[in-house]
């Protein structure tokens, strides 16, 4: 390996990103100066801690039932490696993310458009080359994704499942954390550890609950109940139940047909769930706890903006 040549990439990667933060800063003191507000993007993640647990299908349905209350929504699938969001809505994309790192388009051209007017940035699938993250793809998709930031009102991100670095670090990233989870005794498992490693490692503190597939509602409660004992025994965090989506064959048929069940089947008990979801995701959107806009993305996982000054 050639120390010297990984260590001037880096270096390299490090200068473009402070010179990223130092634009936004100064955009937003101009701004500040002429007494404008900027509109900023409200940026959340869906994760969860095992697969199968419903996630992708979770986003594509919310992502329709937010836009069908005319909001402006683009969805980012983050699976890097695996990315399926397309597949659920039938839809064949020319290109990827992976098009975008390796720098043969930019990630204004690769968004295809889903149902409802809904907006998707498509991941690569079965190709391993972006699986991690580095600085360099990091610091592009943080200034491709912040000259998106006025054209939408909400980004919804699709984390794969598990405890990868990419998964740690988009739910770092994000303004809000929506945690999928399902009343099998391995996902709650599982979502705990999820939550623990961003509570400790990251610092998260607030996670809003999704319990999928539910029986009833008052098995999605004993679901988020069983959560919140022991989060609340061994964590510092505040955990808050968004609400569930119940089991419904109708999602099953939806998904073999390669379309949101809220648009195949708009009356059937989940279609009902998504609907009521996306009402409380906008009825709660003054409370969420920002952490900056776009830019944020890179500036908070990467580290302290001081050390960003000398560089």
């Amino acid at each position: 390996m050639n120390v010297m040549a990984t260590t001037g990439d880096q270096a390299d990667s490090l200068r473009q990103l402070a010179t990223s933060v130092k634009k936004q800063r100064k955009a937003t003191a101009a701004l500040a100066r002429d007494g404008k507000q900027k509109k900023g993007i409200r940026v959340i993640s869906v994760t969860s801690g095992k697969g199968g647990v419903g996630k992708s299908n979770v986003v594509v349905n919310l992502a329709l039932a937010l836009a069908g209350r005319e909001k402006k929504v683009l969805v980012i699938d983050a699976d890097l490696g695996l990315g399926n969001v397309d597949v659920l809505l039938g839809l064949t994309p020319d290109y990827t993310l992976n098009d975008v790192f390796a720098g043969r388009k930019r990630l204004d051209e690769i968004i295809v458009e889903g149902p409802g007017g809904i907006r998707i940035i498509p991941a690569g699938s079965g190709l391993p080359d972006f699986t991690a993250l580095g600085l360099q793809e990091r610091v592009k998709i943080m200034d491709e994704l912040d000259a998106l930031e006025e054209d939408f009102d909400l980004l919804i991100v699709d984390t794969e499942a598990g405890i990868s670095d990419n998964v740690t670090y988009f739910n770092s990233a994000s303004q809000e954390i929506v945690v999928v989870v399902t009343p099998e005794p391995t996902s709650i498992t599982d979502v705990y550890a999820l939550i623990k490693l961003l509570a400790t490692r990251h610092g998260e503190r607030y996670f809003k609950v999704l319990v999928n597939m539910a029986k009833d509602t008052d098995d999605a409660l004993q679901v988020f109940a069983k959560l919140s004992n022991v989060t609340s025994r061994f964590l510092d965090i505040s955990l808050d139940y968004l609400g569930c989506v119940l089991r419904d064959d109708a999602v099953l048929e939806a998904v073999k047909s390669q379309k949101p069940v809220i648009e195949l089947f708009p009356e059937a008990p989940a279609s009902t769930c998504f609907t009521t979801l996306a009402r409380r995701l906008l009825e709660n959107g003054g409370e969420r706890r920002l952490k900056g806009n776009v830019q944020f993305f890179f500036r908070r996982f990467l580290g302290a903006e001081a050390g960003m000054e000398s560089l």
